[in-house]
């Protein structure tokens, strides 16, 4: 299944604002970069239980959910991490991007579900035109990425002492 195009520029981007005010991957933008990033956002929907990337796909988007669910799924059953879900006001894919790497999960909409999106070419636009605000999105970025991290690690340790506990039996 090819990845889906996004082709809705956000044209009520005034409305929007107060809501992107409370993304961590906006968070300590002024109301001038909140408008200028905004310009660079395109709105997709998808249905419950659509795809919207699989594991292995090469990254094109940071995906902002606005409205609905979206979980993680791994070609792994059972794996620690499959519980993770994504809300309004909660990004995914950003590491992927910076990163350039493949997705290490399939992501998949649980409720119809609106997405913001951020192409990775127009986030490479404000590293040719803004780079104070390129900066602190990076930043953000990276601090999401480390949150995130942090919440992996402390998964994966749960996962450890139980299967620990469990041969010890």
């Amino acid at each position: 299944m090819a990845e889906r195009i996004p082709h809705e520029p956000l044209l009520d981007i005034e409305k929007r604002l107060p809501a992107l005010k409370h993304i961590s991957l906006f968070g300590g933008f002024s109301a001038a970069q909140l408008r200028s990033i905004s310009a660079l956002l395109k709105k997709i929907d998808y249905r419950a239980g659509e795809t919207i990337f699989r594991q292995g796909d090469l990254p094109s988007y940071i995906y902002i959910v606005m409205d609905g669910k979206v979980r993680l799924a791994f070609d792994i059953e059972q794996h620690p991490l499959s519980n993770i879900s994504f809300g309004p006001g909660d990004c995914f894919g950003e590491t992927s991007v910076i990163g350039i790497q493949p997705h290490t999960a399939s992501t998949i909409a649980v409720d119809d579900t609106e997405l913001l999106v951020m192409s990775r070419e127009a986030l490479m636009s404000v590293f040719d035109t803004d780079k104070e605000l390129f900066g602190l999105l990076v930043l953000n970025i990276a601090r999401e990425a480390s949150r995130r991290l942090h919440r992996a690690d402390n998964l994966l340790i749960q996962q450890a002492l139980y299967l620990q506990t469990r041969a010890a039996c």
